[in-house]
């Protein structure tokens, strides 16, 4: 794909904000501290490119005045931790120009040419220098246009991304600057900034901080972060998830009155059969799947609505390769189920205690987006999957009608996948996923044979 750059533009807030240095809370520096994209793709629109640049840069002003952290840069203070410096210094806005037409981009699957259509993040410059959020406006010959979207994970999870991006496209659209929901930026509801407690409690979020296990025979993870992988986008409709459902449900027991599995809890599980299945595991080889739980509501109290910042975890399920692959789906579900359930308040609680007394923190903190070798990988023997069955990712509309299409933006790390609503919102599903290219089409032929085998058995 050709593409052309225009211009690259700060945007800064449109009124003075406050300045001075917000604490992170520890959820905030553990886990993935760099950027995450997402993109949006729109039809052609009557407005030219001008009139459509002007107006995302004007709404973007407007909407960095109540999440102005988002301008500001982080700063090292020293033992992998860092501080959020509120400065007003800006976002990058990028202008972009494609020969192409939406079209040729088929069913606007991940592919190398996002590389082109997503902002890039020049991870060889100082931390301080590095814009939190970097936004691309891309042009296609045919009207159509796409924007994405890059932010800095350090910063906001998931549901806080969302957050700000939603109202901003409520700003763009309707020429308002009056927010639907006021981001909460006090981290300190998290203790951030604060000194350890001296309290002698147990940490009960002390395994989730274990490194994923290795393949059996390998004394480190360097060579399988260097073999080459590929994403597939794959479907499943609402008759192939309720299977599934009723597989999982009917095939394992859970404690007496629990809940069924859920949509997350039983795909996630297929997925993870899937993978160990592809791979050609030893019935002896450790897995380790990487659950993200959104603990917001499970705090007592629930934090406050609109909580600007990390509060979505990483939960670690574990599993034998072999226990996985020889009994029924419902075993991979139920051992979900029980690192989800380890969320409460007291597990968030003490997992910032733990943090909080630990010398330094790089340990804890996944750069492999920049090319290191350290902090934890979930890559083969492991996974992580991401669920977005319940944030508001669709219908963004800036003023020029919902998107056509929206997703992640490059997802090429072994083992990455994301569990997404579909479009239409008729019960389908769509899992993208990220394997070694050695692996993939035996993930495929697993993933939807074993659906029909698993209900035949049933």
């Amino acid at each position: 794909m050709e593409v052309a750059f225009k211009g690259c533009y700060t945007v800064r807030p449109i009124e003075p904000t406050w300045c001075g240095r917000l604490p992170l809370s520890e959820w905030d520096q553990i886990g993935t501290i760099t950027h995450v994209p997402t993109i949006y793709f729109y039809r052609p629109s009557q407005n030219s490119t001008n009139v459509i640049a002007a107006t995302l840069k004007d709404s973007l002003s407007r909407v960095l005045v109540p999440f102005y952290p988002l301008a500001g840069r982080l700063q090292w203070i020293g033992n992998g931790r860092f501080e959020l410096e509120c400065n007003g210094t800006g976002v990058h806005f990028i202008e972009a120009e494609s020969s192409s037409n939406l079209d040729d981009l088929g069913d606007f699957s991940p592919s190398p040419e996002y590389n082109y259509l997503v902002p890039s993040v020049n991870y060889t410059l100082p931390i301080h220098e590095l814009p939190l959020l970097l936004v691309q406006l891309t042009m296609f010959k045919c009207g159509g246009f796409s924007i994405s979207l890059t932010v800095s994970h350090a910063v906001a999870d998931g549901p806080s991304a969302l957050h700000f991006i939603s109202e901003w496209s409520r700003f763009a659209r309707s020429g308002e600057s009056i927010l639907k929901t006021v981001p909460f930026l006090d981290r300190k509801v998290l203790r951030a900034g604060l000194p350890p407690l001296m309290s002698l409690a147990p940490c009960h979020a002390n395994s989730a901080f274990n490194h994923p296990p290795l393949l059996l025979g390998q004394s480190d993870n360097i060579e399988e972060r260097k073999k080459k992988t590929t994403v597939a986008m794959l479907k499943l409709s609402k008759h192939q998830v309720e299977m599934l459902r009723k597989t999982a449900n009917e095939s394992w027991s859970k404690p007496k009155n629990d809940r069924s599995y859920t949509r997350y809890e039983t795909v996630t599980g297929h997925i993870w059969r899937s993978a160990s299945k592809a791979r050609g595991h030893e019935k002896d080889q450790p897995t380790a799947l990487g659950v993200c739980v959104d603990s917001r509501s499970r705090m007592q109290p629930p934090l406050p609505k609109g909580y600007f910042g990390n509060a979505t975890l990483d939960v670690i399920a574990t599993s034998l390769a072999g226990d996985l692959m020889s009994r029924p789906l419902g075993y991979a579900s139920s051992r979900i189920r029980e690192a989800i359930d380890k969320v409460t308040d007291e597990y968030v609680r003490s997992g910032i205690e733990f943090l909080k007394k630990q010398e330094d923190l790089t340990r804890f903190q996944d750069l492999h987006a920049i090319g290191s070798d350290n902090g934890p990988f979930y890559g083969n023997p492991n996974l992580g999957v991401v669920s977005w069955l319940t944030l508001p990712i669709y219908e963004l509309d800036f003023g020029w009608g919902k998107e056509v299409y929206m997703g992640p933006g490059t997802h090429d790390f072994d083992g990455d996948s994301l569990i997404l609503p579909g479009p239409d919102r008729d019960g389908t599903l769509v899992v993208a996923i990220c394997l070694q290219v050695i692996h993939m089409d035996a993930f495929k032929k697993h993933f939807y044979e074993d659906i029909v085998e698993e209900s035949l058995e049933d």
